[in-house]
């Protein structure tokens, strides 16, 4: 798998202590992003997803994992194989990508379909720097959505997250 970095414990990258993965090579390239060096997808590492697992499971205080980019769905295998992996431990997935739940229904393949039902909650849509005020959680700009994937693959709507208080 084809990494642009792992972080152990973030706090902004969904609720609880999270391991992220952002990998490597994005299609969308949105201007200010705050990630840009992990758009080439020939830059970064390539790291086995052993590697990675071993890393994500290092630390039991972990409360879920973000497949964060770069576009994870353009690494739909290997970000399947670490979500299915994460969810046998009990952890939560959060997965982000530029391309809105539409489109991924409607367009996807059938890995990146089977990446966003191992997803419980997508932030999904482009990040717009016209749109990023700095009090959103979670997210860079208010047109991204945080879609609880379970419940919106059920109802056929997308189903917003909120934070429990």
């Amino acid at each position: 798998m084809r990494i642009c970095g792992l972080i152990q414990d973030s706090i902004v990258d969904g609720p609880g202590l999270r391991f992220v993965c952002f990998v490597q090579g994005c299609p969308h390239r949105c201007p200010g992003c705050h990630n840009p060096a992990s758009h080439d997808p020939d830059g970064g590492q390539e790291l086995p997803v052993e590697e990675v697992a071993r890393q994500l499971l290092s630390n039991p205080l972990t409360d879920g994992l973000t497949l964060s980019g770069g576009e994870p769905f353009a690494q739909p295998e290997p970000c399947l194989q670490l979500a299915q992996l994460a969810h046998a431990h009990r952890l939560t997935v959060w997965t982000y990508t530029g391309y809105t739940l539409d489109h991924l229904l409607a367009q996807g393949t059938p890995a990146q379909l089977a990446l966003l039902r191992e997803t419980d909650v997508l932030v999904d849509g482009p990040f717009l720097q016209s749109q990023r005020p700095l009090s959103l959680p979670f997210r860079g700009s208010a047109n991204q959505r945080l879609i609880q994937i379970p419940a919106s693959l059920q109802s056929g709507a997308a189903v917003l997250w909120k934070e429990k208080m």
